[in-house]
């Protein structure tokens, strides 16, 4: 059973087969792929799999807090189910590949108390861009 599915199960969320695919399709490492990827993937699973049910499911999911929405500057919004562990992404300019990073040092602690005027800071997001092997 993949994690997203593990940790769904855990909170009680109720696991439709539509649900189980869509968290199944979701499930790896470095997995960001797109709502229409999602689709695609889940419906060669499940062929009844409607766009919409895709597109609340993963609404209900980021709502949830276990998957993560990442915008990309010009392209479509990603799907992150790497929502438990820190991490920034790295983002290829040229074809969209998205990768999980892990630099060190903490990034709240990064930012110094004179730099967040008065905030509170509860989360950072951090994208690093660049070329791809394939596309440098």
């Amino acid at each position: 059973m993949s994690d997203l599915l593990e940790r769904l199960r855990g909170r009680g969320w109720r696991l439709t087969s539509q649900r189980r695919v869509v968290a199944e399709v979701l499930n790896g490492d470095h997995v960001h792929l797109t709502a229409d990827e999602v689709h695609v993937r889940a419906a060669a699973l499940l062929p009844e799999i409607s766009r919409a049910t895709v597109y609340n499911t993963l609404g209900e999911l980021v709502a949830l807090g276990e998957v993560l929405e990442v915008s990309t500057v010009g392209r479509a919004k990603r799907y992150d189910p790497n929502a438990r562990r820190a991490h920034q992404h790295l983002v290829c300019s040229g074809c969209g590949t998205v990768r999980d990073v892990h630099p060190m040092g903490d990034a709240l602690g990064d930012l110094p108390e004179t730099e967040r005027f008065g905030f509170t800071v509860g989360a950072v997001e951090i994208t690093y861009r660049g070329l791809c092997p394939a596309c440098a």
